[in-house]
């Protein structure tokens, strides 16, 4: 039984010019970092889970077990990103058309940040019905 004998990925790289070899360099870091869980974000931003914690106004045990789901709200997730320093986008890719970026999703109306109330009980921006002006 012969035994065939591939490539390793280390040695076809090896044998690339360097600018190839940067060029993949380049795109696994980019592919790597589009695919990071909420700890790995919070890691790369170097903030701890007690820090984020303070932020949101909860216990580290609770941005913990946030970190593990795999289905929240997203004004929580929001909240989450927004301790971390970012902005969430949430984007709508259909067949025909060009991606969309959706507004008003997971935001607490002005009105319920005042009262303190859940964005579950206010309706968002994107729910509530639009007034136009006629001209």
């Amino acid at each position: 039984m012969s035994k065939a004998k591939g490539v390793s990925l280390d040695e076809m790289i090896a044998r690339m010019s360097p600018e190839d070899q940067r060029e993949v360099e380049q795109r696994a870091a980019v592919l790597v970092a589009q695919h990071m869980a909420l700890r790995d974000v919070r890691k790369a931003m170097g903030k701890t889970q007690a820090t984020v914690a303070r932020q949101l106004g909860i216990k580290q045990e609770n941005v913990a077990r946030l970190e593990q789901r795999g289905d929240m709200l997203l004004s929580t997730l929001r909240g989450y990103v927004e301790a971390l320093g970012g902005r969430v986008t949430l984007n709508v890719q259909m067949p025909g058309l060009p991606p969309v970026e959706l507004e008003g999703l997971g935001d607490l109306a002005p009105e319920a940040k005042k009262r303190g109330t859940s964005p579950r009980s206010t309706p968002s921006a994107a729910a509530r019905p639009r007034r136009t002006i006629a001209a």
